[in-house]
C-alpha cells in the first residue's frame, strides 16, 4: 500500500499515541528513525530526510514465505561463512525474529533475540531466555537496514557479552554499506535512493 506523506504523518502520530517509541514506529513502517522523527516533528519539506519505505507484508503474512526467505538467508551464511561455523543466530526485534528463527532452524544452531528499548536510537539488550552468545560465532538477522544504528548496537551488545559477530544479513539494505563495525553485511536486496 502506497501512503502519502500526510498519511504517513497521521499513522506515525497514531502509533506514537498508542505508546510506541520512534524505533518501534520505524520498525512498523519500515522507515528510518530520522524519517519518523521528521514525520512527527511537523517541520517543512526542506528538512525531509532521504528514505525508501520498504513494505514486505506479502512475505510476512505466510509462514512458508518467511521460511523461504530464511532459507535464502541461511544459504548466504553458508556461502559467506559456512554452516558449520555458526553457533548462534541473533534476531533483531521485532521484524528480524521470524527470519532468524528460520535461519537457526536451517543451520541447526541456537537462536536468541536482541530487543530494542525506549532508551534512545539503537538501544537495546540481548534476551537471556534463549541461546547465549558468549564464546560463540554469531550471525545477526534483521529485516531492513536504514541507518545502521540498531545493528551497530546489536554488534556492541554481542561483543560485550563475549560473542564474535561474523556476519549480518538483512532482507533489505537501504544503504551503500557492505559492513558495519568491521562485520560483513549482506542484504538480499539493496534499495538506495538516488
Amino acid at each position: 500500500m502506497v501512503l502519502s506523506i500526510e498519511e504517513l504523518k497521521a499513522l506515525a502520530s497514531s502509533l506514537m499515541k498508542e505508546g510506541l517509541n520512534t524505533q518501534q514506529i520505524a520498525d512498523e513502517l519500515s522507515l528510518s528513525q530520522d524519517t519518523i522523527t521528521w514525520l512527527l516533528s511537523g517541520t517543512g519539506e526542506s528538512d525531509r530526510p532521504s528514505d525508501v519505505r520498504i513494505g514486505w507484508r506479502t512475505l510476512g503474512v505466510r509462514p512458508q514465505r518467511i521460511a523461504a526467505v530464511g532459507s535464502i538467508m541461511a544459504d548466504v551464511v553458508d556461502e559467506e561463512i559456512g554452516y558449520e561455523n555458526i553457533d548462534t543466530v541473533v534476531g533483531v526485534s521485532i521484524n528480524g525474529i521470524a527470519f532468524a528463527y528460520e535461519v537457526a532452524r536451517v543451520l541447526e544452531s541456537d537462536m536468541t533475540v536482541f530487543r530494542t528499548t525506549d532508551k534512545g536510537e539503537g538501544s537495546g539488550s540481548l534476551s537471556n531466555k534463549y541461546g547465549q552468545v558468549a564464546g560463540k560465532q554469531v550471525v545477526i538477522i534483521d529485516d531492513v537496514l536504514s541507518s545502521g544504528k540498531t545493528l551497530s548496537k546489536t554488534i556492541q551488545s554481542i561483543r560485550a557479552a563475549g560473542g564474535e559477530v561474523v556476519l549480518a544479513i538483512v532482507l533489505v539494505n537501504k544503504t551503500t554499506r557492505n559492513e558495519i563495525d568491521d562485520v560483513p553485511l549482506r542484504g538480499l536486496i539493496r534499495a538506495v535512493a538516488v
